[in-house]
């Protein structure tokens, strides 16, 4: 089995990775040969990945350089297709790049895959394309209703997908994620964020009243939901893939607070951002009904561990600010 991992030198496309490697999933991918595609933006880090790996093979490339593409992807029985840019202020300063890399980066990969006759894709997209929802849980038949260029490019890569599977016939499922949290996140993303600067007695920005409400998911539980899609999905179905476990941005910040030893003195309130979606609930039924997926990670002790992680392994988080540390300052991003 030979398996095509776009941006997979990110957070989450390198645990799927790593998980790939240490033979964690059956159905014929236990000695699966994995090659990674990445960009290595300011969210790739090659760091992420095995230094050497006899079933690894990592390529420096951009997901639009359709030649590139087309020659890796000789060979391969899948494709699951994380690379995108996703952090939503950014999408708010410059939307381009968003577009550029999440809707004709998916096109190109999509079509390469229907070119060489790659035989499953899984896309990998977000709760965010919904919209804001102030009670109940998204279907996935809920209408798309993006209220930020990111979510809104994010979208556009679904319609592009479900397209190719409706027209050409390509076996690709999606899927849409809730927050992910875990090790090797960003630290532009609220909880590494949170948690490093706090760790470090740094103060930390919230957003307006701190009430918005995420949904919270462990990133191995999402890696395996990919994987039950990618090997028991219906080809042109979307998966909603949720945490059930719902939190206000206060809640994260007290619960960090507690986590690091600080106290309410740390926090630093700044202006809500533009468009920010108040609530997030996905229903997560069809995928455990169809595939039997639960999340096994319970929240409070998947928090305790993250923190742990960041604070054992600050040469990680430190090397990743400094890599970054000419952008533009941003405040907390779920």
């Amino acid at each position: 089995m030979r398996v095509l991992v776009t941006g997979g030198a990110g957070f989450i496309g390198s645990h799927y990775v790593r998980s790939l490697l240490d033979g964690v999933y059956d159905a014929g991918y236990e000695d699966a040969r994995v090659t990674v595609v990445d960009k290595l933006t300011y969210a790739g880090n090659r760091d992420n990945l095995p230094a050497h790996h006899p079933r690894l093979e990592f390529v420096e490339g951009d997901i639009c350089d359709s030649p590139l593409l087309a020659e890796l992807l000789e060979g391969h029985d899948a494709v699951v297709h994380f690379a995108a840019e996703t952090h939503v202020d950014r999408s708010l300063a410059s939307a381009s790049e968003f577009v550029r890399t999440n809707v004709c980066g998916t096109q190109s990969v999509l079509e390469a895959c229907r070119r060489v006759g790659v035989g499953r894709v899984v896309h990998v997209s977000t709760d965010e394309v919904y919209g804001s929802i102030s009670e109940g849980s998204w279907t996935e038949e809920w209408p798309l209703l993006p209220n930020s260029p990111y979510a809104a490019s994010k979208a556009a890569s679904d319609l592009m997908a479900r397209a190719y599977w409706r027209t050409h016939r390509l076996e690709v499922c999606i899927t849409r994620c809730s927050n992910n949290f875990g090790p090797r996140q960003h630290p532009e993303k609220l909880i590494p964020l949170f948690a490093t600067s706090l760790l470090e007695g740094r103060p930390v920005p919230l957003y307006g009243d701190g009430r918005n409400v995420r949904e919270w998911l462990h990133v191995d539980d999402h890696c395996r939901a990919i994987q039950l899609v990618l090997t028991r999905g219906r080809a042109g179905e979307v998966y909603n893939v949720g945490g059930g476990n719902e939190q206000t941005n206060l809640a994260i910040t007290e619960r960090l607070l507690e986590l690091t030893g600080t106290d309410w003195s740390m926090v630093r309130r700044v202006p809500d951002r533009k468009g920010h979606d108040l609530r997030y609930s996905l229903d997560e039924t069809k995928i455990r009904d169809e595939l039997g997926y639960a999340p096994r990670v319970e929240f409070e002790q998947g928090l305790a561990d993250t923190v742990d992680w960041y604070r054992d392994n600050p040469a990680w988080w430190k090397a990743v600010q400094m890599r970054t540390a000419g952008s533009e300052p941003l405040p907390a991003v779920e």
